[in-house]
């Protein structure tokens, strides 16, 4: 009896191995199954909230001053029960993108030019289409500026081969133009000593010496660029005509021209390139409603926003960096209502 007592233990033991065995090896083939499926896309379900979480940037650049602003009047001035935005820090725009598609965030920042690589899977986004988010406004154009300082012998872009050069943090728009721009001038990966950080840390290291160069896709006039003036003589690098036409023609970036009197340091105008920088929420975590709250506060109540780049949040310039891009039903709502669509 003992015997049969132990044989039946042992092939129910097995039974229950094989069949978890075989749950384990579906659940593997299930994830990212399908010809051309990227591994990290998520599936889209709807999951409605009102606690928000608002993906921003660095803390030394400008998308986090701005969007914990941004946060502040949405919660001013948002009459949902239960609503709260809080601004987080991130590494911008590819990031705050697929933070929204894996469900993480609900509200990003983010240059428009990446949001088209996520909704088309182009770009950072190869082989995997975001399409659970909405455009919900346009905040202010983003310029890029490449800056250095004395003692580097830096004079032109070019000169950045073989220089220590911080080109902003991984998924972020700064690195993404910052690579156009390089690869423009023939300069590559390796061909320099890359610094993967956002501005404010690299702005630090300009200011000590332990960097000679760094990308930063900022507002106009950027504080921390004026912050840096303060400590050191600054140069901002102009983009030569050429590779300007071929930065245009290669990556969706607009030529721009930095005046000079946007900095008391710059003696001449310094060209380079420029994006816009929108707001996009999540579709699967944002309800129409809840869309249509969000656009309407902050975009009725933006001269309550004290930071410089605030006074680009206008009607007006709402619907700049809108091409392209699906806008959130909320925010189309609010507007075909005020008149803007």
């Amino acid at each position: 009896m003992m015997q049969m007592k132990k044989m039946l233990f042992l092939f129910v033991t097995l039974l229950a191995m094989l069949v978890f065995a075989a749950c384990g090896t579906a659940d593997e083939g299930g994830e990212g199954a399908g010809e051309g499926a990227a591994e990290d896309a998520p599936e889209v379900t709807e999951d409605f909230r009102t606690d928000l979480q608002l993906g921003t940037g660095s803390t030394g650049g400008t998308y986090y001053p701005l969007g914990t602003e941004i946060a502040t009047v949405l919660n001013a001035n948002v009459d949902v029960e239960g609503f709260n935005a809080s601004a987080i820090e991130t590494g911008a725009s590819v990031d705050n993108l697929a933070r929204i598609a894996r469900g993480e965030i609900q509200l990003g920042m983010t240059v428009h030019l990446p949001a088209l690589d996520a909704l088309n899977g182009q770009g950072e986004f190869e082989g995997m289409n975001v399409e659970n988010f909405g455009f919900m406004g346009h905040i202010y154009p983003e310029v890029m500026q490449i800056i250095t300082v004395d003692g580097t012998g830096i004079d032109s872009i070019a000169d950045l081969a073989g220089k220590r050069v911080a080109i902003g943090p991984p998924g972020s728009g700064t690195q993404a133009a910052a690579k156009a721009i390089l690869a423009a001038y023939g300069i590559e990966d390796g061909d320099y000593n890359s610094f993967e950080e956002g501005f404010g840390d690299a702005r630090d290291r300009l200011q000590n010496g332990q960097i000679d160069a760094s990308f930063g896709l900022l507002g106009l006039p950027a504080g921390s660029v004026t912050e840096l003036a303060l400590q050191r003589d600054v140069k901002i690098l102009s983009i030569d005509d050429e590779q300007l036409a071929q930065i245009e023609a290669d990556s969706g970036y607009l030529g721009y021209e930095i005046p000079a009197d946007a900095y008391e340091f710059l003696n001449e105008p310094v060209q380079t390139v420029t994006a816009y920088a929108v707001l996009v929420g999540s579709t699967s975590q944002i309800s129409e409603e809840l869309g249509y709250e969000i656009t309407k506060a902050l975009f009725e109540n933006a001269g309550n926003i004290t930071h410089e780049q605030g006074r680009h949040l206008t009607k007006e310039n709402a619907l700049n960096g809108a091409e392209g891009l699906p806008l959130h039903p909320g925010t189309e709502r609010y507007f075909e209502e005020a008149g803007l669509n």
